[in-house]
């Protein structure tokens, strides 16, 4: 058996899509299953055997798929070797569905790339119904090792200033959480976080390659942040998650699951204070205590 999953997007995008990718690998234990999209994001499944190998949705060689011409012999071969193909491709005017099924008796799904069902998770797993799979649990299966007592992880950025909590209170937070919590913090910031950002507490990580990151997040016991990719990496890694929303909507972005725990007021993040996140930390250390 031999699964090709077409999903594009960024990091969050990726990580969304893992629990369709989890009851693939249920259902088909076996199988080969490889996916064209974000490579540095997909990379994060193979280590849990949900991949078998990626493809960077950047390679000029899918542009063929788009358009009326006749496919490249190697890629048409290449593609007729797959039994089974799922794609969340954006597809406005068809033509993804007319090259698949690439060949008699190859079996085809289609879903939406844009999500309509919350959470986001769910949409993804919605088409696999065609195929007799019926989700028990949206899981995030990456890591789960044991946590450190003492490690919480901050991320105080995402991809829109707009979803991000001010920085003013991030560093109050911070320090509350050493002086009264004795937290050990790590500080995780990327390149849409100016360097330097809460300069004076925890250990900076920045910019560390995902895996990496996704280790690092797994040995903690609390994660905190916005509606970003990170924030479902940590999710996706096993972190107890504490998130603060504004803007977007959080039943159809946050990562499903028990140990999710959203924070929101209004479209304004301005309007959580820090004693708002201070109760909601409070909270979640009880929970895992």
């Amino acid at each position: 058996m031999r699964i090709l999953v077409l999903r594009g997007g960024a990091l969050g995008d990726f990580l969304v899509t893992l629990p369709a990718l989890a009851m693939l690998r249920q259902r088909w234990p076996d199988a080969r299953v490889e996916l064209i999209g974000n490579a540095t994001a997909a990379a994060l499944a193979l280590p849990a055997e949900l991949l078998d190998a990626v493809h960077s949705q950047h390679e000029a060689r899918w542009g063929g798929l788009y358009g009326t011409q006749p496919l490249p012999p190697a890629l048409a071969d290449w593609l007729e070797q797959f039994d089974l193909v799922i794609s969340y491709w954006p597809d406005p005017e068809g033509e993804l569905r007319r090259r698949f099924p690439a060949r008699p008796g190859q079996t085809t799904v289609f879903g939406a790339a844009q999500p309509n069902v919350a959470p986001a998770a769910a949409h993804y797993c919605a088409p696999l119904r065609e195929l007799g799979l019926v989700p028990t649990a949206l899981l995030y299966p990456l890591r789960h090792p044991a946590p450190e007592r003492a490690l919480i992880a901050l991320h105080p950025g995402s991809g829109s200033p707009r979803k991000n909590w001010p920085l003013d209170r991030w560093l109050a937070l911070a320090r509350w959480l050493e002086r009264d919590c004795a937290a050990q913090l790590l500080i995780v910031t990327g390149e849409a976080e100016p360097a330097g950002v809460l300069a004076g507490v925890g250990h900076h990580l920045r910019q560390l390659p995902l895996g990496a990151l996704a280790d690092r997040l797994a040995c903690c016991r609390l994660f905190l942040g916005h509606d970003s990719g990170i924030s479902h990496l940590a999710a996706a890694a096993g972190a107890p998650c504490v998130l603060l929303f504004g803007p977007t909507d959080s039943a159809l972005w946050a990562p499903p699951g028990p140990r999710v725990h959203v924070l929101r007021r209004d479209a304004d993040l301005s309007s959580i204070s820090v004693a708002d996140v201070q109760q909601a930390v409070q909270a979640a250390l009880r929970d895992r205590s």
